[in-house]
């Protein structure tokens, strides 16, 4: 029943390209979502080397930076999430309890 009133969140970590800092984002955003089992966050990385205008748009002015686009509201944290327990509370986000 509580799998049934949480949203799924979906989130995107904007990189740039393979510095250490990128390469950890990316590492620790995957050890996050591994906490979720079967029902992880919808997760989009954006390259802001390769696509700098979608950077731009987005208003991202340093890497790596990771947005919680939903649920609602959009939510910003930036660094390489090393904390995990520090990224999932300012993002608001539970792993799924076991069953």
């Amino acid at each position: 029943m509580k799998a049934e009133r949480r949203q799924r969140a979906s989130l995107c970590l904007y990189v740039a390209g393979e510095l250490p800092h990128s390469i950890s984002a990316r590492a620790n955003l995957k050890t996050l979502c591994a906490e979720f089992g079967s029902t992880p966050p919808a997760v989009e990385i954006v390259d802001v080397l390769r696509n700098p205008v979608r950077a731009m748009k987005d208003g991202v002015i340093a890497t790596p930076t990771l947005i919680r686009l939903s649920p609602s509201p959009r939510l910003t944290f930036l660094g390489t999430l090393a904390d995990l327990t520090l990224v999932r509370e300012a993002l608001g986000l539970q792993a799924i309890d076991p069953l």
